[in-house]
């Protein structure tokens, strides 16, 4: 008998005991030896995981089976690959081509676009592989990048972003969200070229309502074109230091009245980090009444936030753990990689998640944990994957970190030692090794 993956109430994946027919046994390409899942309680036997086509067949411990290759695992945590929901590959890595930042105004938009007609299909295309082999080489297997399109890029953006997502595809499957950064309603041009992506396949279109000057009239347009199309939806709204003037509000109205609950995601918001606790509670239940997921960036937020601030300078960071405690939906992700919005980064999921933890102060077991499902099981529940985790018959997308649980993995951001996609080894990482010197005792 097959054991399924279950949801618990807070969506975390936990995996019956496995077993798999003689007839799977025989066939096995690979079995991973001694692997620790994360939902794995103290004192649960370690498992093995055994691999055929690209695909898991048998979990179980002490798996028995004939010709097959072998790895063991020794304990370490071995999960379903990193989601990274939410990164802007097309503008990667274009920070020493920005004007500096004036003052304490970072005015990301205006210096990006100034530098956007630079861009080239090629040069695109290198940029974007600069950041998916970084993030493979961290243990994401699965991404949505945001994509701008108007007409200062035309269509060269998104075809050197395809060109890299076709050349790692062996190593990581890459979503596109087609978004009007610079305004829809004020820009002509600009949803034809959305449109344009959505007849080429693109399944999800997003919104920057704050760089337009009509932020309803915008977001109508994308709920129409979602609903032409049959598209989910994913916005940047309400940016901003102050509790006002919220796009959430019609983004929740927009979802109710043409039924998108569970396709629609909403990002930033860092308005909402300003309302007094109680009222950013009941705004969290409304969110999570709409079905709307909330994708929290951490590293962008806190970077550009309170630059009206001198002192005390607010974080602006959504506190995604209390929206899952209210029943909403969050999620974690990457945003920028070195531009003007974000001058720094690494593409670590997990030290992304440690820095959340450590803005919005959050440190017990349970809430660390709650951090690891909103790079794992909530981003799944967000992109609506149905073949995503540890569990016979899915995809055999596999990462194996330095660490005995996802707890200690975000804590102290360990990296991967080894991934495998659809079965096939992408990654290899070693163990430090300390070199001592024989002549001298360590204190």
């Amino acid at each position: 008998m097959i054991g399924l993956i279950s949801f618990g109430s807070a969506h975390r994946r936990t995996i019956n005991c496995a077993t798999s027919l003689d007839f799977l046994r025989s066939g096995m390409d690979l079995i991973l030896r001694n692997a620790r899942l994360p939902d794995a309680a103290r004192g649960d036997p370690l498992v093995d995981i055994g691999i055929e086509g690209g695909r898991i067949v048998a979990i179980e411990p002490k798996l028995r089976a004939d010709r097959r290759a072998e790895r063991d695992l020794g304990g370490a945590l071995t999960s379903a690959g990193l989601i990274d929901c939410h990164i802007h590959l097309d503008k990667a890595f274009v920070f020493d081509r920005t004007a500096p930042e004036p003052g304490r105004l970072a005015d990301s938009v205006r210096r990006t676009s100034k530098v956007k007609h630079g861009f080239t299909t090629a040069d695109v295309h290198a940029r974007a592989s600069r950041v998916l082999a970084r993030a493979v080489a961290q243990g994401t297997m699965r991404m949505r990048t945001q994509l701008e399109l108007d007409p200062i890029v035309e269509f060269r953006t998104f075809e050197g972003v395809k060109q890299a997502i076709a050349d790692f595809s062996s190593m990581i499957d890459v979503e596109i969200c087609v978004f009007p950064e610079e305004g829809l309603t004020n820009n002509p041009g600009t949803e034809e070229l959305l449109a344009a992506a959505l007849d080429r396949g693109v399944r999800v279109i997003g919104g920057a309502p704050g760089s337009d000057t009509d932020h309803a009239g915008q977001l109508e347009r994308i709920f129409a074109l979602a609903k032409r199309y049959d598209c989910d939806i994913d916005l940047h709204i309400d940016f901003g230091n102050e509790p006002k003037d919220m796009d959430l509000d019609i983004v929740c109205r927009l979802c109710d009245r043409d039924r998108m609950g569970g396709r629609v995601t909403v990002a930033h918001v860092t308005k909402l980090s300003t309302f007094p606790l109680a009222q950013q509670r009941a705004i969290a239940r409304r969110i999570g009444d709409a079905g709307i997921t909330l994708t929290v960036l951490p590293a962008t937020d806190a970077f550009l936030s309170g630059r009206d601030q001198t002192a005390n300078v607010r974080r602006g960071v959504v506190d995604g753990n209390m929206l899952i405690e209210e029943g909403a939906n969050a999620t974690l992700g990457t945003n920028n990689v070195v531009n003007a919005f974000t001058p720094f980064g690494d593409c670590s999921l997990l030290r992304m998640a440690n820095f959340y933890a450590h803005i919005v102060q959050v440190s017990s077991d349970e809430q660390i944990r709650a951090c690891w499902d909103m790079l794992t099981a909530r981003s799944a529940r967000m992109l609506n994957l149905t073949d995503y985790g540890i569990a016979v018959g899915n995809p055999a997308d596999i990462v194996v970190f330095d660490a005995t649980d996802p707890v200690q993995a975000i804590r102290e951001i360990r990296q991967p030692l080894c991934a495998f996609k659809r079965g096939r080894q992408t990654l290899e990482w070693s163990r430090p090794k300390l070199l001592r010197d024989e002549n001298h005792s360590a204190t």
